[in-house]
């Protein structure tokens, strides 16, 4: 019963380690306009730090534009003061009541340095997971130390624990796969 509830929370930590790997993804300026790239953004609205999603309706119209329609139109100046730091590289432009960001295309520099730091983001989840599997491990060792578990149940613990880590370290790279495809395609 133990082995199983520790294997239980181990593998809900680890979905929600390749869930934050693919939020942070979903980040990544690929060329086409999302509006993923800018959900995110937080708009320092009168005086306390809002998401952007919960300040307007953003959307994406065509490959290469994004459209936010604040809710309250007062919130337009702050809105694009958010988006010039975030280092979107992409400027802001409105009419009184819409702000448009043309998306441009990137070049091929700047996607093989976008390819990097999704390989640095992978390798952060892989070892976020590692980490939760080392966690679990020794939670299964106290177990055994403490004659609460078998030997046996330790090392069939230990085993199920490995098929996990194999099997959410091999989600993450279906993840990063796509989003490599996606980051080089023109």
């Amino acid at each position: 019963m133990a082995v199983k509830e520790i294997l239980h929370n181990t593998e809900d930590k680890m979905k929600k380690a390749v869930e934050s790997v693919n939020r942070e993804f979903h980040e990544i300026r690929t060329g086409r306009a999302s509006p993923t790239l800018v959900e995110g953004l937080h708009v320092d609205y009168y005086g306390t730090p809002t998401l952007l999603k919960q300040l307007a309706s953003i959307s994406s119209p065509d490959a290469h534009l994004i459209t936010i329609q604040p809710w309250d139109k007062t919130a337009i100046p702050e809105i694009e003061k958010a988006i010039m730091k975030s280092n979107l590289g992409i400027n802001p432009s409105n009419n009184g009541t819409l702000i448009r960001l043309a998306v441009p295309p990137l070049s091929k520099e700047r996607r093989e340095e976008l390819v990097k730091v999704v390989h640095k983001m992978t390798e952060e989840g892989r070892v976020s997971l590692r980490t939760i599997r080392r966690d679990s491990k020794e939670a299964l060792e106290k177990l055994e130390k403490d004659k609460v578990i078998a030997e046996d149940d330790k090392f069939r613990g230990i085993d199920e624990l490995q098929k996990l880590v194999d099997k959410y370290i091999a989600n993450i790279d279906v993840l990063l796969k796509s989003k490599e495809k996606e980051i080089l395609e023109f």
